[in-house]
């Protein structure tokens, strides 16, 4: 499938090389950050693809390592390319931020949503009305951009090429009413129409399932097709986030979300029950 790249992608395709020259030269963070003049907390966010790294930083590492010329110039020029900014980059003063990185380059998102629908498929009233509730410290305005971010973030879903997108929902998420039962009404709506699209499938965990291996909460995977690009597990938390790429943490996750698809409705079944549940039934 074709990827989608993107600078958080990059960055962590970076990050991941720089980590392997450094080892395979044996070399320490701790060297490397005296031999930058940095902190030994920078070479590991730069490692962990979570800050960029500046063109002379990277040429000044891999001098380190004594990489040769040629893959040194290559590198170096990769380092160039992250560090341009996606247009997610302008809303650095909400949260999100880095999710959507993974989203515009992501070739499959898998997505359990236990308390609230996806913030891909929320209508602009629901948006509002959940981050009002989230965030009350915050002014009407700011609210306001959070919600054109989060508006503009599913622009994703009407791509030429967008990444499969599979969502279990919990049943308690459906019949949460937030923004009062006709603004729930629309947002269901809403739901319904987007799962007829080709690259989406939508299914609902029923209450009756009871306990399951997730019971703990939401998490979402992005998987992407270059092998150079680890799969990630987000799991979202009210005061920070956590993002896993242990190979063996993410197959969890993945082997956790298919048990979840095979417990929930069918994508037929879901949709009829989103039908009753717009009609009141």
């Amino acid at each position: 499938m074709p990827t989608r790249p993107g600078p958080t992608v990059q960055r962590r395709r970076l990050g991941i090389e720089l980590r392997r020259l450094r080892e395979a030269a044996g070399r320490t963070i701790d060297d490397v950050a005296h031999v930058l003049e940095c902190s030994d907390s920078k070479v590991s966010r730069v490692e962990n693809g979570q800050v960029s790294a500046s063109p002379r930083d990277v040429r000044e590492m891999l001098e380190f390592y004594g990489v040769d010329d040629e893959r040194r110039d290559e590198l170096v020029e990769f380092a160039r390319a992250a560090r341009k900014k996606g247009w997610w980059e302008a809303y650095s003063d909400t949260r999100g931020v880095p999710v959507v990185g993974l989203e515009v380059a992501a070739d499959q998102i898998l997505a359990y949503d236990a308390m609230v629908i996806h913030g891909l498929l929320q209508t602009e009233e629901y948006a509002r009305a959940l981050l009002t509730a989230l965030r009350p410290d915050l002014s009407p305005a700011h609210i306001e951009r959070w919600v054109t971010f989060r508006m503009t973030r599913q622009d994703l879903l009407g791509q030429a090429a967008p990444p499969t997108l599979r969502v279990v929902i919990e049943e308690c998420a459906l019949r949460r009413p937030v923004g009062g039962q006709s603004a729930m009404r629309r947002q269901l709506q809403h739901l319904l129409e987007l799962s007829a699209l080709p690259h989406l499938t939508v299914q609902v965990l029923p209450l009756s399932v009871g306990e399951h291996g997730a019971v703990g909460g939401s998490f979402h995977v992005y998987t992407f097709a270059e092998p150079s690009s680890p799969d990630v597990v987000f799991i979202e938390h009210t005061a920070s986030d956590l993002y896993l790429d242990n190979r063996d943490q993410v197959e969890r996750y993945t082997v956790a979300f298919e048990r979840l698809r095979g417990a929930a409705m069918s994508p037929r079944g879901s949709r009829a029950f989103l039908s009753d549940l717009i009609r009141g039934r």
